[in-house]
């Protein structure tokens, strides 16, 4: 039996699957999209695309034109789509290698236009998040600019699309009126775009106006519940990200013993202590200090004190826990494991930011 790895990001593209399956399921547009920015929200960008292409899905989102190109050099052939890009951006590149450009204001687009290709963009509107994308001031001159490339043969519009804030179904509706509107001026003004999508997991799952030709799928892809109230389970969807360590150092300490820096905890009881090497270096949040959980042995302890940059201290009371024992930070609570949105709460913040900040040392394995 091959020994894990001391610090271990485990990712079961079987559970991949299966949430591309219930999200299709559940809410089904004509179109799918696999959104793998960030390295695949934590997971591996290359390994979950290849799982998802195999599993039928239509087109692959990035960030990025360099994290598009890294999919292309793993043979991916899928169409993709970057759509936030450095005012330096290669677009030449983009363009060779068959990469839809997302574009947002008039400037970027006579940037592409000017490299020819033809290139393939979906323009970008504003629709009420206030980032990326034209506001309905700059929509229509951006929309008469892209006209007159197209027929010039310089750009072909694929795609017009635009992304929800999630506020609510009041703002949200308003969102989809905003871009309903939107696709009107640009066929008025002679674009005959073949994909619309606005929708991304929230919006694909809890408002059907807003799915159109395609949702991007985002976190529920990895099994994590994009709603703060709801958690995966109730999706049907299965986590699939497991970050573990073996325990690097047990000892048992006196009463009164003040652990990690700045002695926020002191042990009330004579106690063993299990010392775990995952720390802030990693992608652990230290705002966790004191509160992130950890399983060992099956059972689940706050982390005693701050957390530190390669560790994390462990009561475990009088458990029989030993070195080499697995401490599991973050997995499937359906197997009795912390989760990812219990790290994000104990860190007061969202379960995307928990499993994209993981890096550091920490070995990524996959299951089938």
């Amino acid at each position: 039996m091959t020994e894990r790895p001391f610090r271990e990001a485990r990712i079961d593209l079987g559970a991949i699957a299966h949430n591309l399956d219930v999200l299709r399921s559940t809410a089904p547009s004509r179109l799918s999209m696999a959104v793998v920015k960030s390295r695949g929200y934590g997971h591996g960008a290359v390994p979950v695309a290849r799982t998802a292409v195999e599993h039928g899905i239509d087109w692959l989102g990035v960030v990025s034109i360099e994290e598009a190109l890294e999919l292309r050099a793993a043979n991916i052939r899928v169409p993709i789509l970057s759509w936030l890009h450095d005012p330096q951006a290669d677009f030449r590149s983009a363009i060779d290698a068959g990469i839809d450009i997302g574009v947002s204001y008039a400037e970027q687009l006579e940037r592409v236009a000017a490299i020819g290709g033809p290139a393939v963009v979906q323009l970008k509107v504003d629709t009420g998040l206030g980032r990326n994308g034209a506001g309905p001031d700059d929509w229509p001159a951006m929309v008469a600019l892209a006209v007159e490339h197209q027929r010039a043969g310089r750009l072909h519009v694929r795609g017009i699309w635009s992304h929800l804030a999630n506020a609510g179904r009041a703002a949200d509706l308003a969102q989809v009126d905003a871009f309903d509107t939107a696709v009107e001026v640009a066929r008025a003004a002679g674009l005959d775009p073949e994909l619309l999508h606005l929708a991304a997991t929230a919006g694909g799952l809890s408002l059907p106006e807003a799915r159109y030709d395609l949702v991007r799928w985002g976190i529920g892809v990895y099994g994590l519940s994009p709603f703060d109230d709801v958690p995966s389970a109730e999706l049907d969807l299965r986590p699939a990200l497991e970050l573990s360590a073996r325990v690097a150092s047990v000892k048992r300490m006196p009463a009164g013993s003040g652990i990690s820096y700045g002695h926020d905890y002191v042990t009330p009881h004579a106690t063993t202590l299990a010392l775990v090497p995952l720390g802030y270096a990693d992608g652990i949040p230290r705002q966790a200090s004191g509160r992130g959980p950890v399983s060992i042995g099956g059972v689940t302890y706050p982390v005693a004190g701050r957390i530190a940059m390669d560790q994390v201290v462990v009561d475990v009371g009088d458990a029989d826990v030993r070195v080499g024992d697995r401490a599991v930070l973050i997995g499937d609570p359906a197997a009795g494991v912390p989760s990812a949105s219990d790290w994000a709460t104990a860190a007061d913040t969202i379960n995307y930011e928990i499993v994209t900040r993981l890096d550091g040392r920490i070995e990524r394995t996959y299951l089938p």
